[in-house]
């Protein structure tokens, strides 16, 4: 880490450059290594327990409940989501200022981009409350924080669709407006 006086023209400098798509591709990769170490981890050290069915048929993978519900990779999941979610709350954000940049002066359009942004917030939120509130722990909360995701996420979804059609269809493609070349 460099370490100095924090003034002058060294203060206006960003500290670390990260792009985007690095940055999306490690949010991405966060839930799909976590459940891949977990289906591992569970199919070496808890193979009986994880596949175990109460009708006695036989599974050779787990269920992905069955898979993060045991000691070490209960708590490798909740660490990949959690880093998961964070970087997700910040997109949130952006997408919610680059639509109220968009809609400044469309009422009902800002509108949608609010909801879409009250959405996404509380689809992270009852992802993060499905991944820490286990089922046999709490299950109303768990049963309700799985409510939410998934309203949440329909909801989102449409309304973000809404929102993309409208810039679509009031965005201007320059090659639609060139005109003809003579020939």
């Amino acid at each position: 880490m460099l370490q100095g006086p924090y003034g002058g023209l060294d203060r206006d400098r960003p500290l670390i450059r990260l792009r985007f798509t690095s940055c999306a591709v490690g949010t991405l990769l966060l839930p799909l290594s976590g459940l891949v170490a977990c289906l591992s981890l569970s199919l070496i050290y808890h193979f009986e327990e994880s596949t175990y069915t109460h009708c006695q048929v036989s599974n050779y993978l787990p269920s992905i409940s069955a898979a993060i519900s045991r000691v070490p990779e209960r708590y490798i999941w909740r660490c990949c989501i959690g880093l998961h979610s964070a970087p997700r709350f910040l997109v949130s954000a952006t997408y919610f200022s680059f639509y109220r940049s968009r809609f400044a002066s469309k009422l009902p359009e800002l509108l949608l981009s609010a909801l879409t942004l009250l959405c996404s917030l509380a689809e992270n939120c009852g992802l993060l409350l499905l991944t820490y509130v286990s089922s046999t722990e709490t299950y109303n909360v768990h049963k309700n924080g799985f409510i939410v995701f998934i309203a949440s996420s329909l909801l989102h979804m449409l309304s973000t669709c809404r929102l993309w059609h409208v810039i679509r269809r009031y965005s201007v493609n320059p090659e639609v407006n060139k005109p003809p070349s003579p020939k």
